[in-house]
């Protein structure tokens, strides 16, 4: 896989496909590019051309010494697509990556067709914030692949667990040999422990899709509902499965990202 030197870090990166125009995925929380692969094949069959890369911290992209913030991870993200002339594009985030999408489009709205934040918030709020400070006494103890074990239960739909344990297991084996130390871990999780955009959302104005899992537990959906609210403008939906519905049902979110940048057209949301 190519590397970009951008930001002071080397990130890896993967583009895709030869569309007219082009998606921008961002990842979440201790997930690499790997992250979309139900969602790539989709895209570049409708005819897009697809970034996605692995955030500082994880994968085979530098992980330098923490705290990371989301927006740091915005500023990586916005010296790649420069780096490799992206413009113009379709920008979509999930989880730790739908904070880090916030923080792109209130920095460089000009670069962005379309946003959509999936399975996210603009602030954590007292649920989230204390699940977040059990994984950061957890991960220096037990290690990154026993939190990402926890990780799992929050994140399938107890449907997953009773009908599709071949592929939960694939999922869990995974999980126990990812390429994140504990403190770039950590470093990541400081980022959504610390993310508000609350006060901010309101200057956004690219066309928005908020989208969250119908039984998403992890990050429940009435924060997603609340990031919508402070959105001018945006749209909220919902898609089958939890907070894991791009592994868990890839289908019917694919067709609901898909069909939202169809209509997208870029520029002011005012002016669309």
């Amino acid at each position: 896989m190519p590397y970009a030197h951008v930001n002071d870090i080397d990130i890896n990166y993967l583009l895709e496909g030869d569309g007219p125009e082009t998606v921008v995925l961002i990842n979440g929380l201790a997930d690499d590019l790997l992250t979309w692969v139900y969602q790539v094949d989709a895209l570049l069959a409708a005819g897009y051309r697809v970034l996605r890369f692995d955030n500082r911290g994880i994968g085979e992209s530098s992980k330098p010494a923490g705290p990371y913030t989301t927006a740091l991870f915005a500023q990586d993200a916005k010296a790649l697509v420069d780096h490799l002339n992206v413009t113009d594009f379709h920008l979509m985030g999930v989880s730790m990556g739908g904070m880090i999408a916030q923080e792109y489009a209130l920095a460089y709205p000009d670069d962005l067709r379309s946003l959509t934040l999936a399975c996210t918030y603009a602030a954590p709020g007292p649920f989230c914030s204390r699940m977040f400070s059990l994984w950061a006494d957890m991960a220096p103890v037990m290690g990154v692949p026993a939190v990402m074990r926890d990780v799992s239960l929050w994140a399938f739909t107890q449907e997953f667990f009773l009908t599709r344990e071949d592929e939960l297991a694939e999922f869990e084996t995974a999980m126990a040999y990812m390429n994140q130390p504990t403190p770039a871990y950590l470093a990541q999780l400081h980022s959504i422990r610390h993310h508000d955009t609350t006060d901010r959302l309101n200057q956004i104005s690219v066309r928005t899709m908020v989208l969250a899992g119908e039984e998403d537990i992890l990050i429940p959906v009435h924060l997603s509902k609340t990031l919508h609210e402070l959105v001018p403008g945006s749209e909220f939906r919902t898609t089958k499965g939890g907070h894991g519905c791009i592994w868990e049902h890839p289908d019917p979110f694919n067709e609901q990202f898909i069909n939202f940048i169809k209509t997208s057209k870029g520029g002011d949301i005012n002016e669309q």
